[in-house]
């Protein structure tokens, strides 16, 4: 499986060079990177990537730019854009009502007098206006000195990975910069998932017979609703216990009080029958005609229909077509999926941070999903206050709202993180790669230049990992498609000491 999906992505960041590489053809524009500046910054919804000719006065520099949208890392691909870059009082701008192409803006600014500028991108969409501001720029009196002095800013590294942007337009791509969050201790361990209590009703059979389902998809998995009849126990053949037999006697029985009543009731008139002994036939009476009303309201012709109390999904048939029943006996459950349980031991070593417990990860074990305790809803229910020799592991109970697909029975992966008072460097999962049992992360040069770092790793929770050693607060890494930019580099498919084509 592991080969399967290297070859489909190799097969991408194929598709993705051939792309970059017509592109030459097409534009015949190549920079050479030791004589461009490289400039990046951030707003609060883009993220900037420009490489723009040294700037000098009266001389034409050339800006390419790049304009990522930050929510999800794909290109600007409609509204104008204006470049501005201020000396002192001065302003030399230029606007572009679309793109060159799709996130790309080309630009030609020539400034007229020497110092340091700013330079401003003024993005205006159908939905908003935003600003991107790079400063400390410096403008020259000749063009060698603003080249020379380019030069000399060029960032190199003997470990990096050039990933130009429109390879990683293409991809599920994000990078984010480090930050320490509170991250306490986390017990990893696997729990089963079973259904909440009201959550499930098990439907038994109310007297003894042969059960009859209706139909021939009262299986387990099958929907049914509220109401809806699922099977009959038939008792009207059975020698012993016979429900029609049992209905005649009840309806005999009821007849014959509610004339014993009746009759005492004209005596009583007279004063032949006491009150009491007309209290006693009206008594009899009553519960003749209750008894005989339960068994014709929930039996027809000796049968006994029994229909679903909730919606939900059949969950286990407990008797098969046709066998006996005796009464009380279960016959289905149906379970509305909605709540669920998760129930995991672990050992009691852990007893004391129980009380700490902040957060659960839980990670499905097919398709290594991951959600939080937050995301379904959950909470914690119970946990162990003892341990026997028979199982010495301590319980652990969840309560979760069932919004991933979860199903019952099947075990899930925990990460239960506790409290605590200590802030630790942390990254996304996705962030970490491995190569050879080494596990490094990819850390941003400039938005088309990430270098390879090596990290140490210690606890995770199942979506973010403790980074101990290798990695600093602040830095921008690759946090979604690190995986793509690590074959592009083992592919050397672009060497970025060759330049950066558009």
């Amino acid at each position: 499986m592991k080969l399967k999906f290297i070859i489909i992505a190799a097969g991408i960041i194929g598709s993705i060079i051939l792309f970059s590489c017509s592109r030459k053809n097409k534009d015949n524009h190549i920079h050479e990177p030791g004589e461009n500046l490289q400039l990046v910054s951030y707003g609060s919804d883009y993220e900037l990537f420009a490489e723009a000719h040294p700037f000098a006065v009266n001389h034409d520099s050339e800006i390419l730019a790049h304009f990522t949208h930050l929510k999800n890392f794909k290109p600007l691909e409609e509204g104008s854009v204006t470049a501005s870059l201020s000396i002192d009082t001065e302003i030399f701008e230029q606007t572009l009502e679309k793109p060159n192409r799709p996130g790309i803006y080309k630009f030609n600014i020539k400034p007229e007098i020497e110092g340091e500028a700013t330079l401003t991108f003024r993005i205006k969409t159908p939905e908003k206006v935003s600003e991107i501001t790079v400063n400390g720029i410096n403008v020259f009196s000749d063009i060698k000195k603003a080249i020379h002095a380019a030069e000399d800013e060029a960032k190199t590294s003997i470990n990096t990975a050039s990933f130009t942007k429109e390879q990683s337009w293409k991809i599920d791509f994000a990078t984010d910069v480090t930050e320490k969050e509170l991250f306490g201790q986390v017990i990893r361990t696997v729990g089963q998932i079973q259904p909440a209590i009201g959550d499930e009703r098990v439907i038994t059979a109310k007297t003894g017979g042969i059960v009859v389902f209706r139909g021939d998809n009262i299986v387990e998995g099958n929907a049914v609703s509220a109401g809806q009849a699922l099977f009959t126990i038939d008792g009207s053949g059975m020698a012993d216990n016979n429900l029609s037999v049992r209905q005649a006697e009840a309806q005999n029985e009821y007849n014959r009080a509610k004339a014993e009543y009746e009759r005492k009731a004209e005596l009583a008139k007279d004063r032949i029958v006491s009150e009491s002994e007309l209290l006693r036939a009206k008594t009899e009476m009553d519960n003749a005609q209750a008894n005989y009303d339960n068994l014709r309201q929930n039996f027809s012709s000796g049968r006994q229909s029994v229909s679903s109390p909730i919606s939900g999904y059949i969950t286990n048939v407990l008797v098969r077509n046709g066998e006996f029943a005796s009464a009380g006996q279960p016959v289905l459950s149906v379970s509305q999926n909605k709540n669920l349980f998760v129930k995991a031991e672990i050992r009691p070593k852990y007893f004391n941070t129980l009380n700490n417990i902040s957060t659960v990860t839980f990670r499905t074990m097919e398709n290594k999903r991951s959600f939080t305790l937050e995301e379904l809803n959950g909470r914690i229910v119970s946990f162990g206050k003892s341990a026997d020799l028979s199982n010495p592991l301590l319980p652990v109970v969840f309560q979760i709202s069932n919004r991933a697909g979860l199903i019952p029975g099947s075990f899930i992966e925990l990460f239960i993180k506790t409290q605590s008072q200590t802030e630790k460097l942390t990254v996304d999962n996705e962030a970490i790669v491995e190569e050879m049992g080494k596990h490094f992360v990819y850390v941003q040069v400039t938005p088309e230049l990430f270098e390879k770092r090596p990290v140490t790793i210690a606890a995770t929770d199942g979506i973010r990992t403790e980074i101990t050693v290798g990695l600093s607060e602040g830095e921008r890494i690759i946090t979604k498609g690190a995986i793509f930019v690590k074959l592009a580099q083992a592919a050397g498919a672009i060497d970025p000491h060759e330049g950066h084509v558009h």
